[in-house]
């Protein structure tokens, strides 16, 4: 969600094009940011209750159980893994920097940071790597990473 005093249409399609779910123009009501942020938490959770997805065929993610499989094998992913795994695959194709997905999985105030991340997804790749030779975390020089569609 973006939140500025740019009242433009081009401003907001740029922030919405950058990767903004929602763009909300000043002045506004309290009732509206929370009309608007409940609607995204509505469809966040009905993203997450689907129950499988499946990419290239080979590839499960049970969100529901919190579980991932390659041709039929299960990966063994600690809490944080499964965390950005999970993340970069509700969103194909959308680039995140280390920074936005350290807070995604570990929260805005959690203690440590934003270099874990890349520790982290080199040892998702290397468990996707044991059963696939399909690289699903794509590195974005300079930007971040994201799941290839």
């Amino acid at each position: 969600m973006f939140l500025t005093a740019r009242v433009e249409e081009q401003d907001v399609v740029n922030g919405l094009s950058s990767g903004g779910d929602d763009y909300i123009l000043k002045p506004f009501s309290l009732k509206e940011l929370d009309a608007r942020i409940t609607a995204h938490l509505k469809r966040e959770l009905r993203r997450r209750e689907k129950t499988e997805y499946c990419f290239s065929g080979e590839l499960s993610i049970d969100y529901r159980a919190k579980t991932v499989q390659i041709h039929a094998e299960y990966l063994e992913l600690t809490k944080l893994e499964y965390e950005i795994l999970e993340f970069l695959s509700m969103n194909p194709g959308m680039v995140f920097d280390k920074d936005r997905i350290y807070e995604k999985v570990c929260g805005f105030d959690a203690e440590g940071g934003s270099r874990v991340i890349t520790e982290l997804i080199r040892r998702i790749r290397k468990k996707f790597r044991q059963y696939t030779e399909t690289e699903y975390i794509e590195t974005v020089w300079g930007m971040g990473y994201r799941w290839t569609k």
